[in-house]
């Protein structure tokens, strides 16, 4: 009797140490429910391995989870009927947050938040009107990719031998165009300031007109395009169209006479069958948008209040040149790392 009562006392006293200790360095990685609780992902049709935003988006669910606790999960969408579909679905798995990703994903994000205002979203690349959503239940994720384009553009212009650049999109939409605009003003404000005449092919940001593929998912198209810039005198084309621009990578690569600016991550680091082709990358730093948008829906501190990327809180920026760095001088580095302090600074402008 007594072996057993001592037993009983020895198993609480254990209990009450692994309970001091569950209240550890963990803690400070913040509180989820019990379950550990759930991130969910919508694709738009590019979809998860896109080596692009899907793929940036992913990669901060995936981190919030595993950080938190948490569990992950994703549905790919094979074409836009499929959006609304698969956001019920995860409703229906009531997930802490359910990550949309996309521009095109707007009307059914809308939709489905407006019907169930319990359940938290955040969406890529859109933000809503006001009274658009009904309650406070989606957070728009947004970035001034521009910032970071022009400073894709002015580098482009200093490192071209053609005196000729180009850009083509996937569709014309303003995540798409925003990349465009910034970097045809860059390679004006590289020309305004060293009396250049380098020319931009496949896009007007005064007109708004372009070169478009209409599509997200082609790499035969982003061959095609990228071959149309070349042919006329392009040596460096930035794809803004997803894996459409995989294609033109990898002409890029077996070419060896143009170099390829990437967009959303680091084409280098993603794009890996084809890295060296690559100048630079504007990047969109997604993957901390949505892990900070995760932790707040895990631990209860979910609004939504915008969120918007800019060189100054580091949601956009360039990319590293990684093995073209030789086609880049100190002087023309040191000229684009300037430009991104005045463009923080406000001295110079983006929108021309």
């Amino acid at each position: 009797m007594k072996k057993h009562t001592r037993l009983i006392a020895l198993l609480m006293a254990l209990a009450l140490v692994l309970a001091a200790c569950g209240d550890g360095d963990d803690a400070t990685e913040g509180t989820v429910a019990e379950d550990g609780g759930l991130i969910c992902e919508v694709t738009d049709v590019g979809g998860v391995d896109d080596k692009g935003f899907n793929a940036s988006a992913w990669a901060g669910a995936q981190r919030a989870a595993a950080d938190f606790g948490a569990e992950p999960k994703v549905l790919e969408s094979q074409a836009e009927t499929d959006y609304e579909v698969n956001i019920n679905s995860f409703v229906d798995q009531e997930c802490d947050l359910i990550v949309t990703v996309g521009f095109l994903l707007g009307d059914a994000t809308k939709e489905g938040a407006n019907s169930n205002p319990d359940q938290s979203f955040t969406i890529v690349d859109f933000a809503y009107g006001e009274g658009e959503i009904e309650n406070d239940n989606v957070k728009g994720l947004v970035f001034n990719t521009d910032e970071a384009a022009f400073l894709a553009g002015y580098l482009a212009a200093g490192v071209t031998e053609t005196g000729v650049v180009g850009t083509f999109g996937g569709i014309n939409i303003p995540p798409v165009t925003i990349f465009m605009d910034g970097f045809v003003r860059g390679v004006e404000h590289y020309n305004g300031i060293k009396g250049t005449d380098v020319q931009v092919l496949g896009w007007d940001p005064d007109t708004q007109e372009g070169s478009f593929t209409n599509n997200f998912e082609s790499l035969d198209d982003g061959r095609a395009f990228a071959q149309s810039l070349v042919d006329e005198g392009a040596d460096i084309v930035m794809p803004v169209a997803g894996p459409v621009g995989l294609g033109s990578a990898a002409l890029a690569n077996e070419l060896g006479t143009f170099s390829i600016v990437g967009v959303d991550v680091d084409g280098f680091e993603a794009d890996t069958n084809n890295s060296g082709v690559y100048l630079t990358s504007v990047l969109k730093r997604i993957d901390n948008a949505v892990f900070d948008a995760a932790d707040d829906a895990l631990n209860g501190e979910f609004t939504g209040e915008l969120y918007v990327g800019t060189l100054e809180n580091e949601g956009v920026g360039i990319a590293p040149y990684h093995d073209k760095a030789d086609l880049v001088s100190d002087e023309l580095a040191g000229e684009v790392d300037a430009l991104r302090d005045d463009i923080i600074g406000g001295a110079v402008s983006v929108s021309g």
